[in-house]
């Protein structure tokens, strides 16, 4: 093969759409391309060698903040070991400030933005000629119905092992200074019906898992139920086959419309991941956010009482003008919804987002390393920042996770922020780890913090056992149930 398209993911089963786009638009060049993909944590070695073993002319490499680390060693030794090979970059982490990073450097090429269009070009000239003078190269965005889709290039082992990305529409109209989707003029769609003729491809070949890519799924309210519809059709026609689709949406915008068919779908077949970020309005408005914090909250409570999708909500601590104390309060009032998740994320300076414009009035200190986290800023020190992120760690070990789906109440009370602040400090406190806690272990520890606090032991021993037993607690035992109940009360005080 004369050119390898080649990124490395987060985890197998993540399947890259973006090289599957570029092979998609090679055109005449197709038949000499193809796509390997590697995984992160694997001997950079090892990669150069099976990269080498195809012998081929250039290498194009999707460049992540989850990959850029290992991406830069696996380049340096490429070109140390084959330097006739041509490199070529693109990918959000080179599109921005590129000339600083090390491995814009030790690259031939970089692509900035789209790449469909301008890397086949830049590969033609690679090939035969003239030989392209300059190293930075501006991605030269395409009209979507120009673009060919991707999706045929999934292989029958992607659609059985491997989670499906798909777009129905780029870009996204918000400017949300903390995400690089800010940089975008508007939102555009594919042509609706050619979408769903891949997508019934795609479902026709065993494809039952989709996730959609797209920044705002209900934007367009008629393009987001016809799409639903498709999903609903199929369930309805194949009620024992179940189908899944993940869709990404804006959380004050849920018209009568999109309700009625959001309530048709049933159990384990929808998900939403829902953005609310801060519910401080000050800070919204720092950021650029524009959200109704009312609506957004009502939807949120209608979703969880009247449909069965399941709800994976967002919030990042660190932003401008977000206090401890501020953040709190919004985690509380997010918890108190009753979404299914709580994605605890902190703050990341991502490469040419506007969010750099902060950095000296809220003395925002960002790691210079991958994945660029906040390390601590005017309202949040170091120390403090670092007891969020361990936050983070143990919501997801213990609250996400659904292992302790009877136990969380009681050890969060009627304060959820700061009754589990006190006991991730403990946690850690006792285990100096925030990874590679066994369930098993986990759960002693959850059973000692309850005895910290005044729970008698065989209580803590009875729900906790509840949560393994996959079950409630009894509630025909009036006595340890209302022990139970006053024993929240006594935690939360």
């Amino acid at each position: 093969m004369s050119i390898i398209l080649s990124t490395l993911n987060a985890r197998y089963t993540h399947a890259s759409l973006g090289l599957r786009y570029l092979l998609a638009n090679m055109g005449e060049l197709q038949g000499e391309t193809e796509i390997m993909e590697f995984v992160i944590g694997g001997k950079t070695t090892e990669f150069a060698e099976r990269l080498l073993a195809r012998k081929p002319k250039i290498i194009g490499f999707g460049v992540y903040i989850w990959n850029v680390e290992e991406t830069a060693r696996l380049v340096a030794l490429l070109k140390r070991v084959a330097p006739e090979v041509k490199i070529i970059l693109g990918g959000p982490e080179v599109s921005y400030e590129s000339a600083e990073q090390a491995i814009v450097k030790e690259a031939d090429f970089v692509i900035t933005g789209w790449g469909e269009i301008t890397l086949p070009d830049l590969c033609r000239q690679i090939i035969n000629g003239p030989q392209p003078l300059m190293k930075i190269h501006a991605g030269v965005q395409a009209k979507l119905a120009d673009l060919a889709l991707p999706y045929q290039l999934y292989t029958d082992e992607d659609i059985k092992n491997r989670t499906l990305y798909v777009e129905a529409s780029r870009g996204c109209p918000f400017k949300c200074e903390f995400c690089l989707s800010a940089l975008d003029k508007t939102a555009w769609p594919f042509e609706l019906t050619r979408f769903l003729d891949e997508m019934e491809t795609l479902y026709q070949r065993g494809a039952r898992l989709f996730k959609f890519v797209d920044r705002t799924f209900n934007l367009n309210i008629n393009t987001s139920l016809q799409i639903m519809q498709f999903f609903l059709d199929k369930i309805a026609a194949y009620p024992d086959d179940p189908v899944f689709a993940h869709f990404e949406v804006v959380p004050d915008h849920l018209p009568e419309a999109l309700r009625e068919g959001i309530m048709k779908f049933p159990a384990g077949a929808l998900q939403f991941e829902i953005g609310i970020q801060s519910f401080n309005p000050e800070v919204q408005t720092l950021v650029s956010r524009k959200q109704n914090n009312d609506k957004a909250a009502d939807n949120i409570r209608w979703l969880v009482d009247h449909t069965q999708a399941h709800l994976h909500v967002d919030l990042i601590a660190g932003l401008p003008g977000e206090t401890v104390e501020s953040f709190g309060a919004g985690f509380d009032a997010l918890y108190a919804l009753r979404p299914h998740e709580i994605q605890f994320g902190i703050l990341k300076r991502l490469r040419g987002t506007p969010i750099i414009r902060h950095t000296d009035e809220f003395a925002m200190m960002y790691d210079p390393f991958p994945p660029y986290t906040i390390l601590a800023n005017r309202d949040i020190d170091f120390t403090t920042m670092q007891r969020l992120v361990r936050f983070a760690r143990y919501w997801d070990l213990v609250a996400n996770s659904g292992r302790f789906a009877n136990t969380l109440p009681v050890l969060l009370g009627s304060s959820p922020f700061t009754q589990f602040m006190a006991f991730a400090d403990w946690l850690y406190a006792n285990t100096d780890a925030t990874h590679r806690i066994a369930l098993d272990r986990l759960a002693k520890l959850v059973c000692m913090w309850l005895q910290g606090q005044g729970m008698p032991l065989e209580e803590a021993q009875a729900l906790l056992e509840s949560d393994y037993a996959g079950k409630q607690p009894k509630v025909n035992d009036e006595k340890k149930s209302a022990a139970l109940q006053r024993q929240a009360v006594r935690l939360a005080a």
